[in-house]
């Protein structure tokens, strides 16, 4: 937690900062009502005009699957092929230039299923020499005159491209491994992860040619521009929540911009990475380009932080390796760090809220992936009216999910990542009833096999509380009271993080105080009820226009997208991922200053 002055400070000036944002909603009133009353014209004329009455009778919830929940409904999702039965898995062993290699000790390591604890397979365990042999590659590829730096940017483009079609070509394969490797749910992960996956690569391949400098007006008799050059060989170390969307998150933006990569995903999710690597050679990127060395975070990934000929490190995962990371980078060449750590996200449920709505987004918010997200909007504060009402919606909506094996249709919730994360989701359940939070439904494990946690609901949870403070990663909701809007702010400000926040009102003064006051650097989601029309027209749209991915209609809490850029405040990280903002993260500005005989404006 911060120290006790930092906090006295902070809550010394929070009551000028709402007095701020408050002066804030004055300016923008007048144009919320502007576009109010426009949305509300235009829904009619939409109405009036279209087909969409039409459309709207074949919307009753006869033709519409709920997502485990009787009171909201969402629409139907596409139909599903069916996971791979008996996937057979071709590449274990380490990819360096282009070519699979075995480790230099010798070692493997086993990759488990967590939904049945089965060994999935054995994959060759990268360490510190054979780092070392993917740097060189990669520092190889760099060089000046080689296939890569000299190639066209539009040419990187073309192979992002083309390595997005083969995704595409190859996503079943890639969303049952995810699926059996990392316990998600097939459904999400052929869906939702490679659906975001293909769209990664293909927004960083259209800026491929588009990353340039400026000419600088200089003073004197110069001629002065800017030239935005790759930094060189980039580290890049992955999580086992998302391996797949984290993989392209990481090597999209380096590789449009023209570096070369030496990746280290988690050793609990090596598979879909490795993958990859073949992928990547069959699109056509030249050897050392991209590198893949599956291993250990002490071992594999402390070789790539304290590496000398490293120029940045990428990570996502816990804020304490981060630190780490960041210590052996200052320890060693000062190469460029981006962190993207956890995170202990307030979402705050105001007493005019759509009450439905609120209840099912705060319970995506926290269940989505057994709650192993980054971004799980954890800490769940509740205006004092309805927060009784609101507790027991959440309860009836826990209680309806269905746990199982992740390939199986009609299962809601698979397993935990694994024994580690097993055990230190249930003793932090455990602290949850010691430390006197109410225990609504839950809280232990589920299943002879794999490593099931109940859907866990806390009530009566104070800021003191472990569980109020500390990331679970897993499927635990805890709900707290609140009664006024300078008590929110400051709890919900009151923590070490600041990765994620959502705010659930109908009132646009209350929605821009907390855009302004609430230290969140990635999601903001304000939910705005303009009229009940206006998200008629919304649905329908989403369920017309991209039958593909309707499901995402549902997910707003997670609505992330690469065109955004995604980072946390304070111990949530440094610097930002996707988005343009995401690509300044892997370019070196560069001035030339040419001096000539006369300048002429």
């Amino acid at each position: 937690m911060q120290n006790s002055a930092n906090y006295s400070h902070q809550l010394s000036s929070e009551k000028g900062l709402v007095s701020r944002a408050n002066r804030s909603v004055l300016t923008f009133r007048a144009a919320f009502k502007y576009v109010k009353n426009f949305t509300s014209n235009l829904v009619t004329c939409l109405l009036r005009e279209s087909n969409f009455t039409g459309i709207s009778s074949n919307l009753s919830t006869e033709n519409m699957k709920k997502q485990g929940s009787d009171s909201n409904s969402a629409s139907v999702m596409p139909a599903l092929p069916e996971p791979i039965k008996d996937l057979k898995i071709k590449y274990t062993k380490i990819f360096i230039n282009n070519e699979w290699h075995d480790s230099i000790s010798g070692k493997k390591f086993a990759v488990f299923n967590p939904a049945n604890e089965e060994k999935i397979c054995e994959v060759e365990e990268g360490d510190k020499e054979d780092v070392d042999k993917a740097v060189k590659a990669a520092r190889k590829a760099f060089e000046l005159g080689s296939p890569w730096r000299t190639m066209d940017a539009s040419e990187r483009g073309r192979l992002l491209n083309k390595l997005a079609d083969l995704v595409e070509r190859d996503r079943l394969i890639l969303a049952t491994m995810e699926a059996i490797e990392g316990g998600k749910l097939f459904s999400t992960a052929y869906l939702m992860d490679l659906g975001a996956c293909i769209k990664s690569l293909r927004y960083c391949a259209g800026w491929a040619d588009k990353i340039h400098g400026r000419t600088v007006p200089m003073d004197g008799n110069f001629f002065t521009f800017t030239r935005h050059e790759p930094i060189g060989v980039c580290g890049q170390i992955i999580p086992w929540n998302f391996p797949l969307v984290m993989f392209m998150w990481k090597i999209a933006p380096a590789l449009c911009c023209g570096n070369t990569v030496v990746v280290k995903p988690a050793e609990q999710t090596p598979l879909t990475a490795l993958y990859m690597g073949s992928l990547i050679k069959e699109a056509g990127f030249p050897p050392g380009v991209v590198n893949i060395v599956p291993g250990f975070g002490p071992t594999a990934g402390a070789a790539i932080s304290h590496h000398m000929d490293i120029d940045k490190v990428a990570f996502t995962g816990s804020t304490e390796v981060g630190k780490l990371i960041k210590e052996a980078a200052g320890k060693s060449n000062l190469k460029r760090v981006t962190l993207e750590l956890g995170g202990k996200s307030p979402n705050i449920i105001f007493a005019d809220a759509d009450l439905d709505t609120a209840v099912e987004f705060a319970h995506i918010g926290v269940f989505y992936h057994q709650g192993q997200c980054c971004i799980a909007g954890s800490r769940i504060f509740v205006e004092e009216p309805i927060y009784d009402e609101f507790v027991r919606r959440s309860i009836e909506r826990a209680k309806k999910y269905t746990l199982g094996n992740p390939l199986l249709p009609g299962v809601q919730q698979g397993p935990q990542i694994d024994k580690e994360q097993f055990k230190k989701i249930l003793e932090l359940i455990e602290s949850g009833k010691k430390e006197g939070a109410k225990l609504e439904c839950g809280g232990g494990p589920w299943g002879d096999k794999g490593y099931f946690i109940q859907p866990t609901v806390f009530s009566n949870v104070t800021d003191d509380m472990r569980i109020a403070k500390e990331e679970i990663f897993g499927p635990v909701q805890q709900i707290m009271k609140f009664k006024t809007i300078d008590e929110v702010i400051k709890r919900a400000n009151n923590t070490t993080y600041g990765l994620a926040a959502a705010v659930f009102t109908k009132d646009i003064d209350k929605a821009l105080t907390f855009a302004a006051a609430l230290q969140a650097g990635t999601l903001l989601y304000v939910f705005l009820e303009l009229c009940h029309q206006a998200q008629q027209i919304i649905h329908m749209l989403a369920l017309y226009t991209d039958a593909t991915h309707t499901f995402l209609w549902v997910n707003c809490y997670s609505a992330v997208s690469a065109q955004c850029p995604f980072g946390g405040f304070k111990m949530s990280g440094n610097g930002r991922e996707m988005g343009e903002y995401g690509l300044h993260e892997y370019t070196e500005v560069k001035t030339v200053t040419i001096k000539i005989p006369q300048k002429n404006s």
